[in-house]
């Protein structure tokens, strides 16, 4: 077997198949990144990471490639005009972007700018998206989809932003509605873009399935859809009824799903043309998914169809519905937000420390040794790859015979000590000698769980990737360097955080979900790990566990000629700014812990030189970052 090659790693990792065209490994060992796509200029990831902490910024550190997002609009909306051109479909595309996925600023700010020539637009859930949509979207040709709950004030918000250039349109979710916003529409004068959003019996597929179909919390039945039709024509308003819109879910994992809601969909969209209304939207909604785990299976991290394949599949199902009845074709539109922006957000974050299982090679026990303790010597040296599992259970009787004796005293702390280390010695042992075989015996199929070493990582799982907490949802890890080497040891990482739930022990594998990362030997020098796709949703989503807070962040943005510039720096929480999401004001406890000092000073237990260390220190916390601050 020849020496481990970069190549090797970027197998290991299955790099290729999350991470293409984003991605690769390069021929020094580190990770490549390649913003505009596998034909655009390449960055490496670890130089990237040691400019940026040059800079002052530390790790744990989010880093935002703006050009991804660019190039992800361009994707999805190629893959659609391909897909319409082949098929000659005679209506369009518009791309929407949920704000619900990423609504950090920075992000929406880039998906407006860079979507502006192909008319993307926003979707908003509430208030407060509205409010964002209305501000940034200045296109006239881009939609605001507006969806959520609706009071008085959204629905007056919305049909008076029509006044300031904006097109929104106002998707009714519930029957209730409507009434609400014919009134607001009789007492402003203003005209609306209506929608209505259908309550598919189709299920979509994954982690997010209940909540399609018979579970949806949002849509119109068949029968509200047809009084919502009667209204509006009474009301002379049926023409405002411009879209009819579904979602069965994020996060689809099989076309299947998709096939079928849109079937349901189209067939709704031809009887609302056939009562007189006519549509020109058709809102598919969000869905389309990535394959985070790149195995291109129905798992929940996955999905088993590409981007192309979805196009091809909404294109068709709509057309063939509409030339049935001889019906125009509508505009497409997407909310594809995931799709859109989980590929452009890197996390990198440091490794504190090692916990390791692996014992040194063990030494011959004396022959005084405990009778128990040389015979598992005696079971560790004859261990095989035909021997390995007979050696286990000679060693599992052993330890747990040394465990009695301890308990009833016949047996020192030593002595049990020496027990444990020489069963761990048999364990690494068998586990060396069965993991090439093709097939592992059960009893042995926990081993690599149990002996993994634990990296702890300078991060928390809950702030920065929730999701792989809540629904066990797998995102590409790796060490961004050392990829030249072959990484010899197992492991998993824990994060900063004080509770036992903040760990990753899940990885993508090659056919199944692994319950240990190939990792490399600290060596006393910094080691990053990268935490890739985390784009969608995780931002939003992450908790003040423990008062750990946003990272410091970055958007970076690569030239023709391969140099980056750092376009924005977002930096992250101090304890401070963390603390006062919790109520807590600064000058009370900078107060309060100066009443403390002057306590301990008229007891003598504290110097005055440890009061003002004491006061410095605690200010200086206060203005720092929560995470660890590694000094270089």
């Amino acid at each position: 077997m020849g020496a481990w090659s970069a190549r090797d790693s970027a197998d290991l990792y299955r790099v290729a198949n999350w991470g293409a065209p984003y991605f690769s490994v390069s021929d020094a060992g580190t990770v490549e990144v390649r913003p505009r796509g596998a034909d655009g200029p390449g960055l490496d990831l670890l130089e990237l990471v040691g400019e940026i902490r040059r800079r002052g910024l530390g790790t744990p550190l989010l880093i935002r490639f703006s050009d991804i997002l660019a190039s992800r609009i361009a994707d999805l909306g190629g893959s659609f005009e391909r897909a319409i051109r082949e098929y000659e479909y005679r209506g369009g595309y518009r791309g929407v972007y949920p704000i619900k996925v990423n609504q950090q600023r920075q992000i929406v700010e880039e998906l407006v700018e860079y979507g502006r020539p192909s008319r993307l637009g926003l979707e908003a859930g509430s208030k407060p998206e509205l409010l964002v949509a209305l501000a940034l979207l200045d296109n006239a040709d881009a939609l605001i989809v507006c969806n959520g709950y609706k009071d008085r004030a959204y629905l007056e918000t919305a049909l008076l932003a029509q006044r300031l250039g904006r097109t929104p349109v106002i998707v009714l979710d519930r029957p209730e509605e409507l009434d609400a916003l014919i009134k607001a529409v009789g007492e402003l004068g203003i005209r609306p873009h209506i929608g209505v959003r259908v309550a598919l019996a189709a299920r979509g597929a994954g982690n997010w399935s209940e909540s399609s179909g018979d579970g949806s919390k949002f849509g119109l039945s068949a029968a509200e859809i047809v009084a919502v039709v009667r209204r509006l024509r009474a009301e002379d308003m049926l023409d405002c009824l411009e879209m009819l819109h579904f979602h069965i879910g994020s996060q689809i994992t099989d076309i299947l799903a998709h096939k079928e809601a849109l079937q349901e969909a189209s067939r709704t969209f031809v009887g609302l043309w056939e009562l007189g209304a006519r549509v020109r939207y058709f809102d598919v909604g969000g869905g389309l998914g990535i394959d985070y785990d790149g195995s291109r299976t129905t798992q929940d991290s996955s999905v088993n169809y590409s981007e192309q394949e979805y196009a091809y599949d909404v294109v068709a199902a709509i057309q063939e519905a509409c030339d049935m009845r001889g019906i125009p074709h509508p505009d497409i539109v997407t909310e594809s937000g995931r799709a859109l922006v989980a590929h452009a957000s890197v996390l990198i974050f440091d490794v504190l420390g090692v916990s390791t299982s692996q014992p040194d090679e063990p030494q011959p026990p004396p022959a005084a040794e405990h009778r128990v303790i040389r015979e598992l010597f005696e079971a560790w040296s004859s261990i095989g790859p035909e021997s390995a599992l007979e050696a286990y259970h000679d060693a599992l009787s052993l330890r747990e015979e040394a465990t009695s004796l301890f308990k009833l005293g016949y047996l020192g702390l030593a002595e049990r000590a020496r027990a444990e280390e020489l069963f761990a010695s048999c364990c690494q042992r068998v586990l060396r000698s069965v993991r090439e075989l093709d097939y592992l015996p059960s009893d042995l199929a926990g081993l690599e769980r149990e002996l993994a070493d634990v990296y702890y990582g300078n991060f928390s799982v809950f702030q920065s990737m929730p999701d792989s907490w809540t629904v066990h949802q797998l995102f590409p890890m790796m060490p961004i360097h050392r990829l030249d080497e072959e990484p010899a040891r197992r492991g998993i990482f824990a994060d900063l955080t004080c509770d036992s739930d903040g760990r990753v022990d899940q990885f993508i594998g090659r056919r199944a979900p692994r319950e240990v990362l190939e990792l490399h030997a600290a060596d006393g020098l910094p080691y990053y790990v990268g935490v890739f796709l985390v784009g969608a949703y995780q931002e939003t989503l992450g908790e003040v566990h423990n008062l750990f807070g946003d990272t410091d962040t970055v958007h970076v943005k690569v030239a023709d000629d391969g140099r980056y510039s750092i376009e924005q720096v977002v930096e992250g929480d101090t304890v401070e700014e963390v603390l006062s999401y919790v109520q807590y004001d600064r000058r009370m406890l900078v107060e309060r812990i100066r009443l403390a000092i002057e306590t301990a000073l008229r007891a003598d237990a504290i110097t005055l030189d440890e009061a003002a260390l004491m006061r410095r220190r605690y200010t200086q916390v206060l203005s720092g970052n929560p995470y660890l601050e590694r000094e270089d």
